[in-house]
């Protein structure tokens, strides 16, 4: 095969790539729009939101998103990966559309919860069709690049409403900030349009010849053939799989994995991230910023977010995952620490917005470089293959049910209580979270996916081992 074919082939790989990560894009950019809207959409001649009903409007996104996580991965199982990424370009769109243009709380409400179904959806499938898409040696790569999107539309959102903000003088600048989301969704309609079916999609329907005539335009025919051999060696196992996962959680070990898996879903929520994501402009405002001020200074957060990622990515490879997770966390407890003193000592000084600024920034560094990249990797390893389904898709559940929670609570807890007390609030939590991690989570650096499934069977027969011995002890 001439080096122009490769390049082809490639350049069709990078046009793919491209495309379906603007479905992480708007995940990205609707859960972060809402952080430079709401200072706007609270005004009295605007949607008059009380601390509550800033928290329903935020968090009814993130509610609809468990839910569209659930949905969208069985969807797509039935109607192919593509088609349901189209439909959530359409819903995108027009979610948006309500959106910014509702008249009152309840239609606002009404219309994130939607849109909600397409964030959670495209959380799922957007990830499973670049995997499905992608050589095994650039899986990794083209997955990670949907994370880096997802960070990096949270950023345009900010961007987008510091600039928005600060050059146009109108309360309901806030519609013009949800409606630009529609550009990104019309985008990933038009351009999924030009982008072929999932082959291992095709294969899971018992159609390989569309499927290896799809490879065909992105690998070289031998790859291709036997890549569609592999893929029909898996297809069977996991069907046989399927008929002998049905009793799994009768066995303890398998149910102490489900447990951990959705307590690292817990974990990475209770860490208080997507009250900086979400209500960023307000926490800014809360400690003395103005509200344009506040939308400049919340793009520091987007920024950190992005490169902290990179960070995260590279630090994978280095140190092991229960180190890394643990270092995080320590770091996020000593900056949250920070956060609930300097508002009592700095209340009232011109130096607290800043000093807010600068540990909101330490916070994401910590999250986003070494708690986020692990939570999923850890998720995606530790579950055998004959649960990985259910496992994981009842830790994202949770993960996102938790996030609701969070995100419904702060804005109320903010009004009530104050910054101080509401960062002590997460200083509590997150200490617990330390312990979960110590005592329950293994290292799966360097192991294989048999070798972390064999370590958790050995555990239980030991857990039994010592058990037979204290009763003998006792007789």
């Amino acid at each position: 095969m001439g080096k122009s074919e490769v390049d082809i082939k490639n350049s069709k790989m990078k046009k793919i790539t491209i495309i379906a990560t603007f479905g992480g894009l708007l995940f990205g950019f609707d859960t972060g729009v809402i952080n430079g809207a709401l200072p706007y959409m609270s005004l009295s001649n605007q949607l008059d939101l009380s601390p509550a009903t800033e928290g329903l409007v935020s968090s009814s996104l993130v509610f609809g998103a468990a839910f569209g996580a659930i949905a969208g991965g069985r969807l797509s199982d039935a109607l192919g990966r593509k088609k349901m990424i189209m439909v959530l370009a359409i819903i995108f769109f027009f979610a948006t559309l309500g959106c910014g243009l509702a008249p009152n709380v309840s239609s606002m409400v009404a219309f994130r919860l939607i849109l909600g179904l397409a964030v959670g959806g495209a959380s799922v499938i957007v990830p499973t069709f670049l995997s499905e898409m992608s050589s095994k040696e650039k899986r990794g790569r083209m997955v990670t690049q949907n994370e880096l999107m997802i960070v990096s539309g949270q950023l345009m959102a900010y961007v987008i409403n510091g600039i928005l903000g600060n050059l146009v003088d109108n309360p309901g600048i806030w519609r013009i900030m949800l409606l630009v989301a529609t550009i990104p969704a019309i985008i990933l309609w038009f351009g999924m349009l030009r982008v072929p079916e999932s082959p291992r999609w095709h294969a899971s329907k018992s159609k390989y010849w569309p499927a290896y005539t799809i490879l065909r335009t992105l690998r070289d025919e031998k790859t291709a053939a036997e890549e569609i051999k592999e893929i029909k060696t898996v297809i069977d196992k996991e069907k046989l799989i399927k008929e002998k996962s049905k009793n799994e959680f009768t066995k303890p070990w398998v149910r102490k994995i489900l447990f951990i898996g959705i307590g690292l879903g817990v974990v990475q929520q209770i860490t208080g991230v997507n009250s900086i994501m979400y209500y960023g402009t307000e926490i800014l405002r809360n400690a003395g910023f103005g509200t344009k001020a506040a939308l400049i200074g919340n793009i520091a957060n987007g920024v950190i977010s992005v490169l902290a990622t990179f960070v995260g990515i590279w630090l994978l490879g280095k140190i092991g995952r229960r180190t890394m997770l643990l270092t995080g966390q320590i770091g996020i407890v000593f900056t949250l620490i920070l956060l609930s003193i300097f508002p009592i000592f700095l209340a009232g000084t011109p130096i607290l917005p800043f000093v807010i600024l600068l540990l909101t920034v330490t916070f994401l560094a910590f999250q986003q470089g070494c708690v986020s990249p692990v939570t999923w990797l850890m998720l995606s390893e530790i579950f055998p293959m004959k649960i990985r389904g259910v496992g994981m898709g009842a830790s994202v559940f949770f993960c996102w049910i938790t996030n609701f929670l969070v995100s419904l609570s702060f804005p109320v807890l903010l009004g009530h209580f104050g910054l101080a007390s509401t960062f002590t609030v997460f200083v509590v939590l997150n200490i617990l979270a330390i312990v979960f991690v110590k005592k329950v989570l293994p290292e799966t650096k360097d192991k294989s996916l048999e070798e972390i499934e064999e370590h958790f069977k050995s555990a239980k027969k030991n857990n039994k081992i010592v058990s037979e011995k204290l009763i003998e002890e006792a007789k």
